[in-house]
């Protein structure tokens, strides 16, 4: 007799596990029947897990970490076995924007501290013309693509919480408000990027993983306590996203694993914006300018898959950088206990370690000290250093 479950998602490339593992039938295989709901918000999201209404959650880690802590919505134990992403996201900003940081820019556009600093110029120009500040999308508070923007902006010399407005939408809104002149810039992921791009609304300044080489960005996430009590589930579970993060990474399975993420009720953009994303070969500007990365989405290979309680310590570093949460030994360790790499391992064979070309510290910031998740206060005063 299978185990039934509702899983809840958003729209985006980086649910390719998700859906893979329902509908080739790897979570049949494992005694599953999920019903994936597809979902317009992270707080529809968060929310639905929290109160039981989801069994797990496709969900943006630094949320299931702020859950976990009680800030900023109730208190609520979650956990995760199963990584469903490493990297995945972009900066785009509008035509305006970026002709005004290419003519401010002393250097390569490709170097994102160039950029950066190119900003800054940008905004201390509006102010002294009294103009409105700069908007840029972000899909949470808790969310890489805050901590992705306001890693960017700090390192050029940008207060993000003082000299620009960040606001948050939902990932699908994140084109349309671009259009319409509200935001300035948006830092999302895939597919809605490459959608501005073809559009001709927008150019991609950076992969977020030209800023961080290695962030978590979504999590299979469950309640703690049914974790516990539904032990020979979790360990299903992993079993069939393991298999369809295989899947989903074998080359010659692309074309299927893109009809399968563009079918109706699942992410619905063309098969080509999925290609182009789990190839990392990435449409930059409306002319057609193609930029190559083989990390922009990590989705099983690079031990991507497996949580890594370091990523945790990073988010939660980030959190009391920009004055999210307060510091202290216990809610670090309450963090890191969010990322469960010994479940992952009692379901699996254990792996093998990340290959040497993964960053040293875990991390791999373009900018700034090494990250010690073992000293969370140096950290944070060497970041807030001039570059």
């Amino acid at each position: 007799m299978s185990t039934r479950l509702r899983i809840g998602f958003i729209p985006l490339v980086d649910a390719a596990a998700l859906i893979v593992a329902v509908d080739k039938g790897f979570c049949a295989a494992e005694g599953l029947d999920v019903e994936l709901v597809r979902e317009i918000s992270w707080a529809n999201v968060r929310d639905k897990l929290n109160i039981g209404m989801f069994d797990a959650a496709h969900i943006l880690a630094p949320i299931a970490i702020a859950s976990s802590l009680g800030i900023g919505h109730v208190k609520v134990p979650i956990v995760s076995a199963f990584g469903l992403g490493i990297n995945g996201n972009a900066i785009t900003v509008s035509p305006d924007l970026y002709a005004a940081i290419a003519a401010n820019a002393d250097g390569d556009l490709l170097d994102t501290l160039v950029t950066a600093r190119a900003l800054a110029r940008v905004i201390a120009e509006r102010k002294q013309k009294a103009l409105e500040p700069l908007t840029f999308g972000m899909t949470f508070p808790f969310s890489t693509h805050n901590y992705d923007l306001r890693f960017w902006m700090a390192a050029g010399g940008v207060d993000p919480d003082e000299d620009v407005r960040l606001v948050v939408l939902p990932p699908p809104f994140m084109v349309e408000s671009l259009a319409n002149k509200h935001l300035d810039g948006f830092c999302v992921g895939a597919p809605w990027n490459s959608v501005a791009i073809d559009l001709g609304i927008g150019h991609v300044l950076h992969f977020t993983s030209e800023l961080l080489q290695r962030v978590a960005e979504k999590l299979l996430a469950v309640r703690a306590p049914w974790a516990a009590e539904n032990p020979d589930v979790m360990m299903a579970l992993v079993r069939a996203h393991a298999r369809a993060a295989d899947y989903i990474e074998d080359l010659g399975n692309r074309d299927e694993v893109a009809a399968l993420l563009t079918a109706p009720g699942r992410i619905e953009v063309t098969p080509e914006l999925i290609l182009r994303t789990l190839d990392g070969r990435m449409r930059v500007a409306p002319d057609g300018t193609v930029r190559l990365s083989d990390r922009y989405l990590l989705v099983g290979r690079n031990g991507a898959a497996r949580p890594d309680p370091v990523q945790a310590a990073w988010f939660y570093a980030q959190m009391v950088r920009w004055g999210q949460a307060p510091l202290s030994d216990e809610l670090l360790a309450a963090a890191k206990a969010v990322f469960r790499p010994d479940l992952y391992d009692a379901a699996l064979d254990p792996t093998a370690p990340p290959p040497q070309s993964e960053p040293v510290d875990g991390i791999g910031a373009f900018t700034g000290p090494a990250f010690d998740p073992d000293d969370i206060a140096g950290y944070i005063t060497a970041c807030r250093r001039p570059a």
